[in-house]
């Protein structure tokens, strides 16, 4: 055994540790802050606080805004259901097994780039009117969630 391998002993320490509450507990007096000082009163400035300079966050240029209501939609192609079997149904679970949508946010949307050969029932949260075309043309169906 040496210094580096040493270690309190099983429940010796607290989790709830409790600072300033005397000399005997180890961290008493000024509780970990030093002596006087800003940092050592309470009401200490808030973080990112520079001293009565104009603080970073107000020096930099603020542009546009972001919308709260805004939804994050993944666009599939229809050329990318190719993968699926004819007659197969087709939903965000699957297309997240095949790796073709990692993470779907706040939905999917299948778009109408590209061809499609097979048969499908493809359910999705949107569809564009050229893949809705090009699915049923096929004699498929195209089922918004």
């Amino acid at each position: 055994m040496d210094l580096s391998n040493l270690k309190p002993a099983r429940g010796s320490k607290s989790a709830n540790f409790r600072k300033g509450r005397g000399h005997g507990s180890g961290n008493g007096k000024t509780a970990g802050k030093g002596h006087k000082g800003q940092k050592a009163r309470s009401g200490a400035p808030r973080a990112g606080f520079e001293g009565g300079q104009m603080p970073l966050y107000r020096r930099i240029p603020k542009r546009g805004f972001t919308n709260r209501n805004s939804k994050e939609i993944v666009g599939i192609n229809v050329s990318a259901l190719e993968v699926f079997d004819n007659d197969a149904v087709v939903t965000v679970e699957t297309l997240m097994e095949r790796r073709i949508v990692r993470n779907p946010r706040d939905g999917v949307k299948i778009l109408g780039n590209g061809d499609l050969t097979k048969k499908l029932t493809v359910q999705a949260n949107a569809f564009s009117a050229g893949a809705k075309e090009k699915i049923e043309a096929l004699g498929g169906k195209a089922e918004v969630i």
